[in-house]
């Protein structure tokens, strides 16, 4: 065997985005973070998020999401008890499509973006189109799905294709 093959060494074309991902994590400066979920979720884990969420916003740190239930929902909740001004939430259609208990927790956001040109598309095909965009607007993704959360794993994929540093955890 020879020294290469025994240290396990990442491929040529992997050590920029190795470097790339290692900087980022060790950077002290504020960050941009999108947090994306399942819009299904167990209740611990819904507390999970809104601590993870409430954290990183009281380190300064801003946080981007979309308005569905779940994950979305409890990343808003927590943002909000910290602060406001560290959220964006962009909603996958207009805000006349969201179900009305979200309706009445995006009173509370000060930078909310719909997309009501998305309002004649599935909620699949714009919940993916929105989430790219998110993508396009952060530094990290962290993102809570089920290992048959096709949406969500796409989205992950993307991100990783975009060299974003990515945080994937599952719920099963």
């Amino acid at each position: 065997m020879s020294l290469s093959q025994s240290l396990d060494l990442p491929d040529l074309d992997r050590v920029d985005t190795l470097a790339q991902e290692l900087a980022l994590l060790q950077d002290k400066g504020k960050r941009r973070n999108a947090m994306l979920g399942s819009r299904h979720v167990p209740v611990v884990a819904i507390h999970l998020v809104e601590l993870m969420a409430r954290s990183l916003a009281q380190e300064g740190h801003s946080l981007i999401t979309s308005g569905a239930q779940g994950v979305n929902a409890a990343v808003i909740r927590g943002v909000l008890e910290a602060d406001a001004s560290c959220l964006t939430v962009l909603l996958p259609q207009s805000l006349d499509r969201q179900a009305p208990e979200i309706r009445d927790q995006l009173d509370s956001v000060l930078h909310l973006i719909e997309k009501p040109e998305h309002d004649e598309l599935s909620l699949p095909m714009a919940s993916s189109l929105c989430n790219q965009e998110i993508i396009s607007r952060c530094d990290q993704l962290i993102c809570f799905a089920f290992h048959d959360s096709e949406t969500l794993l796409t989205s992950c994929r993307s991100a990783e294709d975009m060299g974003k540093v990515v945080s994937l955890l599952f719920f099963d």
